[in-house]
């Protein structure tokens, strides 16, 4: 990825239920199996769906007027 950031859009609290096929496809992951063989850390007795975007680095302007 080139330089620039990542801005979470939101953070939610979610159950197992929750993480369908089609969640994990959206999440880029073949399906649910493989999410879980990624995301899944210590007990996984929390569970959170954090969707976010990058955010590409600002351009420079450049200066306005003439040199002196």
């Amino acid at each position: 990825m080139d330089e620039g950031a990542i801005e979470v859009d939101s953070i939610k609290p979610i159950g197992f239920p929750d993480i369908t096929p089609a969640l994990a496809r959206e999440s880029g992951f073949l399906g649910v199996i493989d999410l879980l063989k990624v995301a899944k850390h210590g007990k996984g007795e929390n569970i959170y769906l954090v969707r976010f975007h990058y955010v590409r680095p600002r351009t420079k302007q450049p200066s306005q007027g003439k040199p002196a």
